[in-house]
């Protein structure tokens, strides 16, 4: 297979130019008036820091995006795949062997500590896959050290080796194919640092600021960050596709989801993700917004801890989906943006089981399956809830009480907890809890992304993904075996088998599919809803 492109996307700006007082009032510029083209766009959330490579949640990703290029991108507002930092690839017959001829003339940011001396090259990439990859070396540990894409889907044991053929050509070599291999080279993880800034920290014994001041290759380049206020990007004038048709971009950083919605509609900001449901109706009614929607790609669920008792027997798990009713909380929580789930996967995705059917909301036949399991008397465990807001889980606190009041009616006395995002991403990552509500959306529109690296047991370590902590070898046998096969048909036959695993197993109740929904000033264009859950803005413009 062979990929090529010119590489070359339109920079032309337009001579229209924007006034963003409101916003520079709201956010703190003093009122000067701005007037250049900038966007404002009300993030949900800090970011826990500014590299993808350690991260695993939207909000992150969201804040390191503009900064920075993968060797293969998304085209925006799809899971269709182009050439990135690479401009062409090539794949041997045997699908073990990868090589990517690099784009030449890529620039650097130059920062604030930092000026380049030289182009993007595959000394870039090396570093960037190495850093992951080999514990030895000198950044592996920096920030933590905690690669969790990297390590739930299996890519240590996945590569073989990676070598720099000259200065414009890397191959990949793996140990087994993997058909899904480009599309997640598309992802967030698969970001390229610059090797050269990385060694001018080192040297300066400052490595951690690799990951907390960005310096990459992509659209914009970052200029602030504010904690819990602000982060400022401006346009990267040097862009290899040309330069982005806004001039500055800025996340105003706005937790709550009515705040943000206020917003939009003063002018203070452009686009607010993470609309509340019961808003939705207003939102298209009024004038100046427009309220984009389509299906998403995600399923919001509850992860049972199948290494903590009672949630260690499948029978246990079995009755306490059918002790929740998760009609009632679709229509509190979700309304008509909702569709009950039934697989971990979306039915927006190709091999989605249709022939499972869902555990029926049966108090009764659960009090008999507890019995019968032994399970008698008051059981006290815990609920943990997102303390952020996700199209796959709009309001955690509220399906957190609603499982709570059912899980009473079979003997289980439940907690509900909660911790500031990262800390709770974290802690369940790490299992503390016994039962932790999280969703997902998928990165790339392969099933791989949802079965392997939420439920596969490389990622059911301490600190992985797979918050359930369910190792099923029948279960991993079939997504693994799926991996290293390139025929849609055969690949579908054997996610549908592994989906009936689950169901049978069910270490998660799954919850919900939702319709992603946001509102947009009519000032935006060319903004698309992504079906990967990312906020894209190097093709925007403003009118």
């Amino acid at each position: 297979m062979q990929v090529r492109s010119d590489g070359k996307r339109s920079g032309i700006r337009s001579l229209a130019a924007m006034t963003v007082a409101a916003a520079a009032l709201a956010i703190g510029f003093g009122g000067q008036a701005q007037a250049a083209k900038t966007l404002v766009y009300c993030s949900e959330g800090s970011p826990e820091n500014f590299n993808p490579q350690l991260n695993t949640t939207g909000t992150s990703f969201d804040a390191a995006r503009p900064v920075y290029d993968r060797l293969v991108d998304f085209v925006p507002g799809t899971t269709e795949t182009r050439p990135g930092l690479a401009e062409s690839w090539s794949v041997s017959a045997d699908g073990l062997t990868y090589e990517f001829k690099l784009r030449r003339g890529v620039k650097f940011h130059t920062g604030k500590t930092f000026t380049p001396t030289r182009d993007f090259n595959a000394d870039d990439v090396l570093f960037s896959f190495n850093r992951m990859w080999k514990k030895d070396h000198p950044y592996h540990g920096v920030s933590g050290g905690a690669y969790d894409y990297f390590g739930d889907m299996g890519m240590a044991d996945m590569l073989a080796s990676i070598d720099k053929v000259d200065d414009y050509t890397v191959r990949f070599v793996l140990t087994k194919p993997n058909a899904p291999f480009i599309a997640n080279l598309a992802m967030d993880f698969a970001t390229i640092l610059s090797a050269e800034y990385a060694d001018a920290l080192l040297k300066a014994g400052t490595p951690e600021k690799l990951d907390q001041e960005p310096i990459g290759t992509g659209a914009f380049s970052f200029v602030q960050y504010q904690k819990d206020a602000i982060i400022r990007f401006k346009a990267n004038d040097a862009y290899w596709a040309g330069k982005p048709k806004l001039d500055s971009l800025i996340f105003a950083i706005t937790p709550d989801a009515s705040t943000r919605w206020a917003k939009l509609k003063a002018g203070e900001c452009h686009i607010a993700p993470y609309p509340n449901p019961q808003d939705l109706e207003t939102m298209k009614a009024t004038p100046g917004v427009t309220l984009m929607q389509q299906p998403g790609l995600n399923v919001g669920y509850l992860a049972f801890n199948t290494e903590k008792p009672p949630f260690d027997r499948k029978e246990v798990r079995q009755a306490l989906s059918m002790a929740i009713d998760k009609a009632a909380i679709i229509k509190a929580v979700y309304g008509a943006a909702g569709q009950p789930a039934v697989n971990p996967i979306p039915p927006t995705i190709w091999s989605y089981n249709k022939s499972i059917a869902d555990y029926p909301y049966d108090p009764a036949k659960a009090k008999e399956l507890l019995a019968a399991a032994g399970v008698t008397g008051e059981i006290e465990t815990d609920i943990w809830a997102m303390p952020v807001q996700r199209p796959y889980n709009p309001d955690a606190k509220k399906i957190a009480e609603l499982i709570q009041a059912d899980l009473a009616q079979v003997g289980f006395k439940a907690k509900i907890v909660t911790y500031e995002w990262g800390e709770y991403r974290k802690r369940c990552q790490n299992g503390e809890h016994q039962m932790c509500q999280l969703g997902w959306t998928g990165d790339n529109g392969d099933p791989d992304n949802f079965l392997y690296t939420l439920l596969g047991c490389d990622a059911a370590r301490p600190g992985g993904g797979n918050l359930a902590k369910w190792c099923n070898k029948d279960f991993d046998a079939l997504v693994r075996k799926a991996q290293a096969v390139s025929d849609i048909a055969e690949r579908t036959k054997l996610y549908e088998q592994a989906q009936a695993v689950f169901h049978e197993d069910a270490p998660w109740f799954v919850i919900a599919h939702s319709v992603v929904s946001e509102p947009v000033s009519d000032k935006v264009v060319n903004y698309k809803i992504s079906p990967l859950g990312s906020h894209e803005f190097k093709e925007v413009d403003m009118k």
